[in-house]
């Protein structure tokens, strides 16, 4: 397929989907968009004449059988990821499939194992996306003993839940239910845990152990039809846990958390603490002993990483690269630390990793 024209379809056209992957894909050259299937048929010829697709599906499963097409995207909710993406092998078709990756570590793992009978066929998760800029930066540093030995890393993410105003951070008892906050939707998935996580794991590597305290400050929510829903999923978070490193990490996400704006990321060494903050995470900031306060760290141009999920999704297909952000089995490994989260805010035990 190195040569040939990269035919794509399209299954769920979320936010990610029209804002990202639509445009990055058709910026890859000899690839196509060639048809979308969405929850209903209106709703995909809307987004087929908005981005000129020239098929519509009403059944998903039929874009699956169908012969002219090479890849699927699927930018669903994650209730459906598992299915979708295992449907997509079996008619032998690569798949690129949006985060979170699935509903739980079981389903993951089904994913990860269905991935490895057909060798063949790239399957990637779209990557956690905000630290990209700086990963390449704090792993040299690092790799390099500036920081000395690693000691903690603290995180702290304040989690708009796609509100419009980002400068009100006070807990929102009256905002409809998002489908993040919905059990049947997302599963062990909580606010953006899982892909934080897989951020930390850039430079430490997995978790070995969990201990978690979790709460629902809302616990009713209207749907879209108006209805009053239970939400079990928590709107704060609070998490300690220890690396395979011997990194212990404090670690907290929330909606609740009134005049906190953003998020922060602290990585301490014995030599030295970097702080990350954003969004956007552009800039690595770094202390070392004796200092009174951080200095910015410099980023080399051909060191600062950016969003190029779709072009390395059509690279792989195309034989040039391998998967890299991100591959399934570390999508397992962010799945199972999820739902090492909830078992253990639901037993008071600790959680040891890998489940």
């Amino acid at each position: 397929m190195e040569n040939r024209i990269i035919r794509v379809g399209l299954i769920g056209a979320g936010a990610n989907t029209r804002l990202r992957h639509i445009p990055g894909l058709r910026e890859q050259e000899g690839v196509e968009i060639v048809a979308v299937a969405n929850r209903s048929r209106a709703s995909g010829e809307a987004i087929a004449s908005e981005y000129e697709i020239p098929t519509v599906y009403d059944n998903w499963l039929d874009m699956m059988e169908a012969d002219d097409i090479d890849a699927i995207c699927v930018g669903t909710w994650p209730n459906m990821h598992n299915t979708l993406v295992l449907a997509a092998l079996e008619n032998n078709k690569h798949v690129l499939t949006e985060a979170r990756m699935a509903m739980n570590a079981q389903e993951a793992q089904e994913m990860l194992d269905a991935s490895r009978q057909f060798p063949h066929l790239i399957t990637q998760i779209v990557p956690a996306p905000q630290t990209l800029q700086v990963d390449q930066t704090v792993q040299d540093l690092i790799a390099s003993e500036e920081l000395g030995r690693l000691l903690a890393l603290r995180l702290r993410v304040c989690d708009y839940h796609g509100r419009a105003d980002r400068s009100d951070t006070f807990m929102n008892t009256e905002g409809p239910l998002h489908w993040r906050q919905n059990r049947l939707l997302s599963g062990y998935n909580i606010m953006g845990m899982g892909i934080w996580y897989e951020a930390i794991m850039r430079y430490v590597g997995p978790a070995t152990k969990v201990m978690a305290m979790t709460h629902v400050f809302t616990n009713q929510r209207k749907d879209d039809d108006g209805i009053m829903r239970g939400v079990t999923i928590p709107d704060h978070v609070n998490v300690l846990c220890e690396f395979a490193a011997g990194v212990q990490a404090d670690l907290s996400w929330s909606t609740i958390t009134g005049m906190q704006t953003g998020s922060e990321l602290w990585i301490f060494g014995s030599e030295g603490t970097i702080r990350l903050e954003g969004p956007p995470f552009d800039k690595v900031w770094i202390g070392k002993p004796g200092d009174t306060e951080f200095k910015e760290h410099p980023i080399a141009d051909d060191k600062r990483g950016k969003w190029d999920v779709e072009k390395d999704f059509i690279n792989s297909i195309r034989g040039t690269k391998p998967v890299t952000h991100t591959p399934f089995d570390v999508g397992v490994q962010y799945m199972e630390f999820t739902e090492a989260v909830t078992r253990s805010a639901q037993s008071g035990q600790t959680v040891y990793l890998p489940l």
